[in-house]
């Protein structure tokens, strides 16, 4: 699943890219992704992108004032054509869920193609959404966000952490305490703060809510400063390449040495290092029994 880094280095480059195009038209490929009618996309035909931003897993493009906004849920993706087909998708085949189409910049050269974005999504579960709205507001999953993981302050960190008598895995992952962080970089940070991800975030001491809050801040913004610059095209290896525990179960801990170990739930799973983060013991696979204690 794209997470903040993803996200912000998508905007950063529909900026660098799409910026001062003119859109020509939308194509719906995947009807159940589109999730609002009011403005119709077709409102969109003949404005000039005006920029792109972030709130929380959400991106955000500005079309003269109207927000095209897309949450990639776990399977989707954003691939950017230098040139796009002029013969529309047929309706439910493939990954393909919805085409933008974009002319040239006003500086180009006479004859150069049209340009644009995919939004595709991979997998049976179709999640990918797409909004046009007037006010990013208006989109639900952005009204209900928390404050965003790159720009809470440490002592409204801590606040948000003393309320909540959950594991630390489903506090940073829930959205509406703290926008931008999935499953992936959940791993990462909590192997950076060496905490353990079924520890009680109300019970954390005072130096290790401070102790997360760095690795909170310091494992994303190194993402991002990787991310922003990449095409869109090669953000995902990107991603796999600076993790140190996610997705890496049965390989060596990058700091310790010990064999990162997993966590299966119904539909995901965590990883981590029983060394660096639960005193060498193993939490046990919650598909089968409780955790070890």
């Amino acid at each position: 699943m794209p997470e903040l880094p993803e996200i912000e280095a998508l905007a950063a480059f529909l900026r660098e890219h799409a910026t001062g195009r003119v859109v020509i038209r939308s194509d719906v490929a995947a009807i159940n992704a589109v999730k609002t009618f009011d403005p119709p996309l077709s409102a969109l035909n003949g404005l000039t992108v005006t920029g792109a931003s972030r709130h929380g897993k959400f991106l955000d493009v500005d079309i003269d004032g109207l927000h095209l906004i897309t949450h990639l849920s776990r399977g989707g993706w954003l691939q950017w054509r230098d040139k796009m087909s002029p013969v529309p998708p047929k309706p439910g085949r493939g990954p393909l869920a919805f085409r933008l189409h974009l002319t040239p910049l006003p500086d180009a050269l006479d004859g150069e193609p049209d340009a644009g974005f995919d939004l595709t999504e991979a997998g049976t579960q179709k999640r990918l959404a797409v909004y046009l709205v007037r006010d990013p507001m208006e989109v639900p999953g952005i009204a209900a966000l928390g404050p965003d993981a790159m720009r809470v302050d440490l002592e409204s960190f801590a606040a948000l952490l003393a309320g909540e008598n959950r594991q630390l895995k489903g506090v940073l992952t829930h959205q509406s305490v703290l926008a931008g962080i999935g499953n992936a970089y959940s791993d990462e940070i909590l192997h950076a703060a060496r905490l353990s991800p079924f520890a009680i975030a109300s019970r954390l001491t005072e130096f290790q809510v401070s102790d997360l809050y760095s690795a909170m801040r310091a494992t994303l913004t190194d993402a991002v400063d990787r991310s922003v610059g990449q095409r869109a095209a090669t953000l995902k290896s990107e991603k796999r390449s600076g993790l140190a525990v996610h997705a890496r179960t049965g390989l060596p801990c990058p700091v310790c040495g010990d064999t990162v170990r997993e966590v299966s739930f119904a539909d995901k799973s965590l990883q981590y290092c029983p060394t660096c983060q639960t005193g060498g013991k193993n939490l046990a696979d919650r598909r089968l029994s409780r955790l070890v204690k």
